[in-house]
């Protein structure tokens, strides 16, 4: 009877062995499969280490095809903190080449990060900047490629095409309106690293970085150098505070130049103030139609056979009283006696007025 219990206890042991000895391989069979992503994702994160490559900005061109805006490949400069052996020795040789305080270099070289991006100083360098760096084979210290924003035509279309930042994030203009269509996607030089940040003899992983999408306006290049030039010239010769031209196509309302002044150089933005930078002057401000509008009303006149340009005449006396107010022609005097055709052709305020009153009394 004794030893018929102790069998029956090694039966129940035996299965509960049994079923955690199931439990276990299910578990191994479950992370094997269906975890080994995720997990691998874990792992991964903890000893692989990215470069990052920019991706290109879009391009910005005319309707014809011409550059207005394109990209300049530069290098930055990145560090890896747990991998520079000797901080004080790379901190010196970085500040004399980017022309920085050692102080300044140390800050950077003893962070506690993964990746340090030196910011500002070590941004967007110079090809003979990046080659003396290059040089240095200094271990910890990288140059990585990134594109540098540039304008083909300086000046010219400068409120339009806007500018962006030292992240080649879009700040105003077309940059900032379309700007998450023209940012490209970051690509990555992935390498692997064990836990104290040295470097591991493992294959580097290359990630493309994604160009953004490149734009086509409705600008001729060739007009926009054409109302560049005429509006440099009347501010040379006059002297104004502000000067501005619109070149559309009448059939389909297509912007083919724009441009005002002052501008500035898109390139070097941050030496302008807000007030030029961010003042597209066409779009921005409010201005009265003035003579302009003389060609509406008489058209709309015209248009109800209400006055014929050849035929019908209008006296211009000089002025004319309205109510409670006198309008007086811009001609001392008046222009006399004239068709409604002269009326257009001398801008006659009167004849304006009139052709004004013609075509309201076809709307009543």
């Amino acid at each position: 009877m004794f030893y018929k219990h102790i069998h029956n206890r090694i039966q129940i042991v035996l299965v509960i062995v049994a079923i955690l000895f199931l439990v276990i391989i299910a578990k191994v069979f479950y992370t094997q499969v269906f975890d080994y992503k995720k997990l691998n994702g874990y792992a991964a994160n903890l000893w692989s280490r990215n470069l990052p490559i920019e991706g290109n900005r879009g391009i910005i061109y005319d309707r014809n095809g011409e550059v207005l805006a394109n990209n300049l490949t530069t290098t930055s400069l990145v560090l890896i903190p747990n991998q520079i052996e000797d901080k004080e020795e790379t901190a010196e040789k970085l500040s004399q080449i980017l022309g920085v305080t050692k102080e300044a270099m140390l800050e950077h070289v003893n962070k506690k990060s993964s990746m340090e991006r030196v910011h500002p100083e070590g941004r967007r360098l110079d090809y003979e900047t990046a080659d003396k760096i290059n040089d240095l084979k200094l271990p910890g210290v990288y140059l990585v490629k990134e594109s540098k924003r540039n304008y083909p035509g300086g000046k010219s279309l400068s409120h339009t095409l806007g500018f962006v930042g030292i992240d080649n994030q879009g700040l105003s203009g077309l940059e900032l309106m379309y700007d998450s269509y023209l940012t490209g996607e970051y690509g990555a030089i992935k390498y692997f690293s064990d836990a104290k940040g040295n470097r591991l003899e493992l294959n580097e992983v290359y990630e493309q970085p994604q160009d953004g999408i490149n734009m086509t306006l409705t600008i001729n290049n060739e007009i926009q150098k054409s109302l560049e030039r005429e509006l440099d010239n009347a501010v040379m010769k006059y002297n104004p505070d502000q000067a501005l031209g619109i070149a559309m196509d009448p059939n389909t309302g297509e912007i083919l130049a724009i441009s005002s002044r002052p501008n500035f150089d898109p390139s070097n933005y941050q030496d302008y103030s807000t007030e030029i930078t961010s003042r597209n002057l066409p779009i921005w401000a409010t201005y009265e139609p003035g003579s302009t509008f003389k060609i509406i009303t008489l058209a709309a006149a015209l248009n109800e056979n209400k006055v014929d340009l050849n035929k019908d005449q209008f006296t211009d006396s000089g002025s004319i009283q309205v109510e409670n107010a006198r309008i007086k022609c811009w001609k001392h005097g008046g222009h006399g006696t004239q068709t409604f055709l002269q009326v257009v052709e001398n801008s006659c305020n009167l004849g304006g007025y009139t052709g004004t009153f013609l075509s309201s009394k076809m709307l009543i």
